[in-house]
């Protein structure tokens, strides 16, 4: 009977990459053991010096919560600091939630930074921006201009965590999270941001003006011209404002275009 214990726990033990351990009894076989075995009076151990006083074991402190730098340090840290401080945020109750942060996806020198709302399921799971079909559809969009995300093209999201259930963000997670934004939009210094959706949209420009309001000229985010479009997913359920958002396009290429053109003749003088 003991023999076939020992043989089953030796197999559990190596189930989990433990076989290089010995099997130990356990405590209701030792507790057998000692019942069975006759009583004897112990040996008298030998004289010996008593053993120094150990020190007390300080208890080991526990690692604090790690959150998100206060907002006056975030304009100082460096590309791969608000990377690792993104990663590491647990300034609200999103932390708790998510698989993974989305920090952004794209050229670190882009002429382009696409905004969206906030990662969904399949963006949550795969720690990148726009994925799924939304994202291919972001993708033809790119594509049809001469671009793609990897090339002078950025990628972010407001949010870096995904709300429960995608609703709409709370405006204490916007709070926490605008600052994120503000120093990518500083270190990746784009020529022209698009902000997808009514969320990014209002966000980004501080405004409650529907996004039919605000289409057709050029905002200003951060000193950077922005360019308001709708998001991918909403024009997937709404196929005839593809053309809207198509024009959207346009005069984001335009305002680029006026910018080269400015940047050519200045250097003329």
């Amino acid at each position: 009977m003991t023999l076939a214990l020992d043989e089953r726990r030796r197999a559990m033990l190596a189930e989990m990459g433990l076989s290089g351990f010995s099997v130990l009894p356990l405590a209701s076989e030792e507790r057998g053991a000692t019942a069975q075995a006759p009583a004897a009076p112990p040996p008298a151990p030998p004289a010996a010096r008593p053993a120094p006083a150990q020190p007390a074991r300080q208890p080991i402190a526990e690692p604090a919560a790690t959150v998100a730098p206060a907002a006056g340090a975030v304009p100082l840290l460096s590309w791969e600091e608000l990377r690792q401080a993104v990663t590491e945020c647990r300034a609200c109750g999103l932390c708790h939630s998510r698989t993974t942060t989305v920090f952004g996806v794209g050229d670190p020198q882009p002429d382009w930074l696409v905004v969206g709302e906030a990662p969904g399921e399949q963006e949550d799971l795969q720690g990148e921006p726009f994925v799924g079909q939304a994202g291919k559809l972001l993708d033809n969009m790119l594509r049809a201009i001469g671009l793609d995300r990897q090339r002078k093209v950025y990628i972010a999201n407001v949010l870096k965590c995904r709300p429960p259930g995608n609703r709409n963000p709370d405006p204490a997670e916007v709070a926490q999270c605008e600052p994120f934004l503000r120093r990518q939009v500083e270190l990746l210094r784009p020529k022209i941001i698009l902000a997808m959706g009514r969320f990014a949209v209002q966000s980004l420009l501080g405004s409650t003006e529907p996004i039919g309001r605000l289409r057709g000229r050029v905002h200003q985010y951060q000193g950077v011209p922005l360019v308001v479009t709708y998001h991918p997913a909403y024009l997937l359920r709404n196929l005839p404002e593809k053309a809207k958002a198509w024009a959207d396009l346009c005069l984001a290429l335009e305002q680029l275009r006026g910018q080269a053109e400015a940047g050519s003749g200045n250097s003329g003088l």
